[in-house]
């Protein structure tokens, strides 16, 4: 139903508005080959309903790994396969390095912050952060001991249960939003904190209506859906709102600032906005202070808090892997101490696990878009500069050229015939080359530290036989996420 009231909608008001106007952009250069657009409706009639990660994987069958699609009125270079990906984004990546538009966070982002700025800003704005979150507690406490504070709470947490079946969306959100705010805001919440469980709720319908067919339709369109209702609305006014909240933290740290003393992500950058005050150019403003913080919150818990939802939900599945994990967490790690991400060196069929989960979840399919920052030849085409360019991760997570069994979950797909790991070129769920996902480091910590230490702390259970446990992800737009559900922690009985 909501499909066909979006596209009567986009068909008729598209129609009168622009009948007049040119059907597409006319561009220089030489484009991939792609679908015929229609006038103003691009490729739309040839949009699959279960959103666009389908469509453009059955374009990708018939034209190849680089294509082009019309989203809309706007030409869209599409890049699959693992070596199409790195051939742009790692051999050139410089000319691919800038960031294109997501038309339901560009009002509220308008091109500020670490993660959509582009060209100069970008550099300045990722360089400092980059240095700012690897220095991190500053001479206090390093992330590593963040995320071990964090997986100790949660499993205090968990033993209240009792063995107790439970959604752990909740929980995995806590533990995933604390370790980004103790770098960030310089402070980890508790799980009964009010205004932290209210922003954990903006962030999750935040990212579920992203992920939504209204808001694959506004990308195509936004030019006049903007007047229509939509989930384009809610995003907004959940933005608007984490804004506000971030504004009043930044206040409050701007009034305790101690310069000789810096507590975090955000104090740090102040004193840099004190030292700049007299260059009217500097990027180092409340603007870009305020979403750069936006934009690490709301990715650092809800990429790493989903990734633990499908990391038990297929446990549950193929409950025989979780019992090699805990074999394996038995004989390095014991029942004595908390992981720590050393320990990831010996525990070779665990990280091959974790890699694995990671491909197979497949969270972030299309990778936020490029734009391409000059006249760029690329594969025999010639991209103008500002070509918006999206980079089809799933198409590297799925390839077989790299992986026996793409479409199935397998450790194997990370381990060599000596059981060691082995690491794989098409491996890439927080994208490649100069816009990779800038907390990788820390997000693979954290998987790592609450993954073993769940397990070294608790069998699972599930009121659903493994047989009957569904891994079809709710939706597979731009985001996947994985179906709710109930997952008992049992404590483990050891020696």
């Amino acid at each position: 139903m909501e499909f066909g009231v979006l596209l009567l909608l986009t068909l008729t008001v598209g129609f009168l508005l622009f009948l007049v106007s040119q059907s597409q952009p006319k561009t220089h250069g030489h484009l991939p080959p792609g679908p015929r657009p229609l006038p103003f409706l691009g490729n739309l009639l040839q949009t699959n309903r279960r959103g666009f990660l389908n469509s453009f994987i059955q374009l990708q069958e018939k034209y190849g790994d680089v294509f082009t699609v019309h989203l809309g009125t706007r030409p869209v270079v599409m890049l699959c396969g693992t070596d199409t990906i790195r051939e742009a984004l790692v051999d050139q990546a410089e000319a691919f390095s800038g960031r294109g538009t997501v038309a339901v966070l560009h009002p509220v982002v308008q091109g500020y912050g670490v993660i959509f700025a582009t060209g100069e800003r970008w550099k300045i704005l990722r360089r400092f952060s980059l240095v700012t979150m690897k220095e991190f507690g500053m001479g206090k406490r390093s992330v590593e001991e963040r995320i071990k504070e964090e997986a100790q709470c949660l499993v205090e947490e968990l033993k209240k249960y009792k063995g107790a079946p439970l959604n752990p969306t909740f929980l995995f959100q806590c533990i995933a939003a604390n370790t980004i705010c103790s770098i960030v805001f310089g402070e980890r919440f508790d799980y009964k904190d009010h205004q932290f469980l209210h922003l954990l709720d903006l962030v999750y319908k935040t990212s579920v209506l992203m992920g939504s067919l209204s808001s694959q339709m506004f990308e195509l369109f936004s030019g006049f859906l903007k007047y229509f209702p939509g989930a384009h609305k809610q995003i907004f006014k959940n933005l608007h709102k984490m804004l506000d909240y971030i504004g009043h933290i930044v206040e409050k740290h701007r009034t305790t600032l101690d310069p000789s003393a810096p507590r975090d992500f955000i104090d740090t950058y102040l004193l840099r906005m004190e030292k700049e005050k007299s260059n009217h150019h500097t990027e180092f403003n409340h603007q870009n202070l305020v979403i750069s913080v936006l934009s690490l919150f709301f990715a650092g818990t809800e990429t790493t808090s989903t990734t633990l939802r499908c990391t038990f939900l297929i446990m549950l599945k193929y409950p025989h892997i979780a019992e090699k994990v805990q074999k394996e967490i038995d004989q390095v790690i014991g029942s004595h101490r908390l992981p720590t991400p050393d320990d990831r060196t010996k525990m070779p069929y665990t990280d091959a696990v974790i890699h694995e989960i990671q491909r197979f979840a497949d969270l972030t399919p299309i990778g936020l878009p490029h734009r391409v920052t000059k006249d760029t030849a690329f594969r025999g085409y010639l991209l103008p500069k500002n070509t918006e360019v999206y980079p089809i991760l799933s198409s590297a997570l799925h390839d077989p050229r790299y992986f026996e069994q793409p479409d199935t979950f397998n450790p194997e797909h990370f381990l060599d015939a000596n059981g060691a790991l082995k690491k794989s070129e098409a491996f890439l769920p927080f994208s490649t080359g100069k816009r990779m996902c800038l907390g990788e480091s820390i997000a693979r910590n954290e998987l790592f530290i609450f993954f073993t230490v769940i397990l070294q702390n608790f069998t699972l259970a599930s009121p659903v036989a493994p047989e009957d446990i569904d891994l079809t992800p709710i939706n597979s737009g731009v985001g996947k996420i994985p179906i709710p559900y109930q997952i008992n922690f049992l404590s483990r009985c050891m020696g």
